[in-house]
């Protein structure tokens, strides 16, 4: 699914929450928008994308729409705090990027219906009873990115064929230890070892990178969280043994 596909069906699955606006003529509709990570760069032009899908299905801010954001900036320790922040604005529904995001809000209602976006494991990571039957307060997207880890690890092998050692960067994102496991079997199918690199904030990626660099990686695999571009400037503009370096 290309990357507009994907921000319009996420923005149809918000629209559905709010379908009995039909009935409702002149009412204002209200989204809790939680992001982990930055409201920025390209997770801005994301959420520019998601709201122009809302504006095609008859939802216009201005008119008869509002959406409250709020951003973690990498801190999910606050990500309580601010789902508080935006329950109390009394949305119609919230739109949650990535498990952090979902958990922390399925934490504080099961009543105002959540639209993830996506969910790596949301059967896992109980968010949903199945994709068929979600059931409770919990809909959206599930990116099925464990279910595509060993097909990446085939990728990595063929087009880096010298390659012997893959660093994996993870986050506090609650998903990346299992991830990690899955990654470090998907590895050892292809004959490639793997490290574990944890960066509990983006504040600590410079430190996590020179890391990388010490254990002479030959790739960083980095596992699915919110957008950080910080990621390829590190690499671009480290020292040779690390700049070398490929990020997956």
């Amino acid at each position: 699914m290309r990357r507009r596909e994907f921000i319009a069906a996420l923005a149809c699955a918000a629209a559905a929450w709010l379908e009995t606006a039909r009935s409702q003529q002149g009412k204002t509709w209200r989204i809790g928008y939680l992001m982990p990570g930055f409201i920025m760069g390209p997770d801005l032009k994301l959420f520019e994308v998601f709201r122009k899908e809302l504006n095609a299905l008859g939802y216009v801010e201005g008119k008869n729409l509002i959406i409250d954001k709020r951003q973690a900036e990498g801190r999910n320790d606050r990500l309580p705090a601010l789902v508080s922040e935006l329950i109390a604005l009394h949305p119609d529904v919230l739109v949650t990027v990535a498990r952090p995001a979902i958990a922390a809000a399925q934490r504080a209602t099961s009543t105002i219906p959540i639209v993830m976006t996506p969910a790596t494991d949301p059967i896992g990571s109980g968010f949903v009873k199945s994709f068929a039957r979600p059931g409770g307060n919990i809909t959206g997207l599930a990116n099925m990115y464990g279910d595509t880890t060993t097909k990446i690890f085939d990728v990595i092998s063929t087009i880096l064929p010298s390659a012997r050692k893959i660093a994996v960067l993870m986050s506090s994102n609650p998903t990346h230890p299992r991830l990690y496991e899955v990654s470090r079997a998907a590895a050892h199918t292809v004959g490639l070892s793997t490290v574990p690199v944890v960066e509990a904030t983006p504040a600590v990626l410079e430190r996590a990178f020179q890391d990388i660099g010490k254990e002479q990686c030959d790739a960083v695999f980095v596992l699915a969280d919110p957008i950080r571009l910080k990621i390829v400037d590190l690499r671009s503009s480290h020292p040779r043994n690390l700049s070398d370096q490929r990020v997956c």
